[in-house]
Order: C-alpha cells, then sequence, then structure tokens
C-alpha cells in the first residue's frame, strides 16, 4: 500500500512539473529567461537574481514536490535570497509569475541537508 501511495505522489509530482508553461517573452527568437538561480543544489539558501527587463510586479512561488505552495514573494527586486531553514530535503519547484498570475518563467532545484 506504501508503495502505491508514493507512486500516485511521484506521479502527481511530475504531471505538475510538466504542465508547468513558461511565456515566450521575445517576439521573433528564442525564450528568454529572466531568472537565475544558484546554488543548486542548495543547503542554506538560495538565490534569484532576475535579469534586465524584469517587471518588479511579479510573483515568485516555490512549491514542494508534491505541488504544496511553500514559499510566496510579491513585489521582487533584482536579487532574492530565500532562507532554506524550514524546506526539507528534496526537490522543489519555482514559478514567476506576472500580475495576471500568468507563469513567465519556472524551474526546478534540489535541497540537501
Amino acid at each position: 500500500m506504501k508503495k502505491l501511495y508514493l507512486i500516485l505522489i511521484l506521479f502527481a509530482g511530475l504531471n505538475f512539473t510538466s504542465s508547468a508553461q513558461t511565456k515566450d517573452l521575445s517576439t521573433d527568437g528564442p525564450q528568454q529567461k529572466l531568472v537565475k538561480f544558484y546554488p543548486n543544489p542548495a543547503y542554506n539558501f538560495i538565490n534569484f537574481d532576475f535579469e534586465k527587463g524584469y517587471a518588479a510586479n511579479y510573483t515568485l512561488v516555490i512549491f514542494n514536490f508534491i505541488g504544496k505552495p511553500v514559499y510566496e514573494s510579491k513585489n521582487i527586486s533584482s536579487r532574492n535570497n530565500v532562507p532554506l531553514n524550514d524546506f526539507f530535503r528534496g526537490i522543489y519547484i519555482f514559478q514567476l509569475r506576472d500580475k495576471n498570475g500568468t507563469i513567465v518563467q519556472s524551474g526546478k532545484f534540489q535541497v540537501v541537508k
């Protein structure tokens, strides 16, 4: 029974990550990345650095592997440091959303403790 439960959680997490969409920010070129995140894997903190052209009214949301939001920051600055004190070991997914809630960029990182 535990194996079936773990398989269902894994399937739900994979389904969540595959359904994350990103918006093409350029009109005639490849998709532009607005955020760089490091270190990955992370231990005590993770940094999110935003490239030129980001909007201050974006929202950064971090989800755990089963899709539960564990962190949210509105009106972000060009550099954001997220402490990982309350995060458990595992894979996390971040989404950068615009003021309408549309996903502009998403990605994943690992927390090791």
